[in-house]
């Protein structure tokens, strides 16, 4: 039942979600929390199964609202800034379409370090990797999430003396809005998301560290989620993760031929005893991953190089490689 003194808003931006929808609602729908909360979706006109998912869980649940919206209404950006300005809850919890709470206090987990103290402006949630996820991208998650601190603990991030190199910089600034939460004040009276077509959530994080706020992972806020990839994607991915990056103003190496050869062969080595010891595939995906890891490497690092080296203002590239791009045609 809706409550006039909502805490929390959980936003989800959909478009051609259906594959993972059912089970993210079941999981919210499921939260154990003392207070009270909503779900707000806006779907960016999916003509898959997505409009009738939302419709099934409105029709049970009270505390779900929904819109459509249109694809040249959608910005990574914007449209989370308009579901801050939307939302009913004091903090805004972001999650993807395609991202499962692990467990019945992931909402509690993810909103309660904003009572440890009022700078604490923005909470990042801990991602675990689907067991079907393609080797690469599961042992790159769990590198990522590992470095933010241990699974029993918070860690609060913020600038200071402290931070004397771009490495320390981008490390504290990192942030994710996959699974996260931020103060609802905060963007809408002090700094919004940037209306930008990718990395938003980077630029936030950065923004909340340069205005002298701190942020927050939350290591027991974890999800379930991965980005499901095709080897022919990937390099198209890489492409506009590393493009997304430069556009926005983040350093991108240009990393030589000879260090790429380094780098696939270091991680086809460490991927092959991840994949040996990996309880989550069988003995005959374990050697269909033990053959095809190697060709993510490559299209990993062909995407990052192309994008490292090309012109920011050649659209045209940026068309013949852009999976986003591929994607909204």
């Amino acid at each position: 039942m809706v409550k006039d003194n909502i805490k929390a808003t959980i936003f989800i931006p959909t478009w051609f979600g259906e594959r993972y929808l059912d089970e993210v609602l079941e999981s919210i729908f499921k939260q154990k929390v003392p207070f009270a909360y909503e779900v707000l979706i806006y779907d960016t006109s999916s003509t898959d199964a997505t409009p009738s998912i939302i419709e099934k869980y409105a029709k049970k649940h009270a505390n779900l609202r929904h819109k459509t919206i249109t694809k040249a209404e959608f910005g990574h950006g914007k449209t989370r800034n308009a579901a801050a300005y939307d939302a009913k809850g004091e903090i805004v919890v972001y999650i993807s379409q395609d991202v499962t709470p692990a467990h019945d206090r992931w909402l509690y987990e993810i909103v309660k370090p904003f009572e440890l103290n009022d700078n604490i402006v923005g909470v990042m949630g801990k991602q675990d990797p689907r067991p079907h996820c393609f080797p690469l991208l599961k042992t790159e998650i769990r590198s990522v999430f590992s470095g933010f601190g241990p699974d029993f603990g918070t860690t609060i991030f913020y600038k200071d003396d402290f931070v004397k190199d771009q490495g320390v910089y981008d490390a504290i600034s990192f942030y994710s809005d996959v699974n996260s939460a931020a103060r609802r004040s905060f963007l809408t009276n002090q700094i919004p998301y940037q209306d930008v077509p990718y990395a938003e959530d980077q630029l936030l994080g950065r923004d909340i560290i340069d205005a002298g706020y701190m942020k927050v992972y939350a290591s027991r806020a974890n999800v379930i989620h991965s980005n499901d990839m095709e080897l022919n994607e990937y390099k198209s991915r890489m492409f506009d993760e590393t493009m997304g990056l430069r556009k926005i103003g983040i350093p991108v190496g240009i990393p030589s031929k000879k260090a790429i050869v380094k780098m696939i062969a270091k991680g086809v080595v460490r991927d092959a005893m991840n994949i040996v010891r990996d309880r989550d595939y069988s003995i005959k995906r374990k050697l269909y991953w033990l053959a095809l890891n190697p060709f993510y490497h490559i299209e990993k690092w062909r995407g990052v190089r192309l994008a490292a080296t090309a012109d920011l203002e050649d659209s045209e590239l940026f068309n013949k490689y852009s999976l986003e791009s591929r994607r909204s045609k």
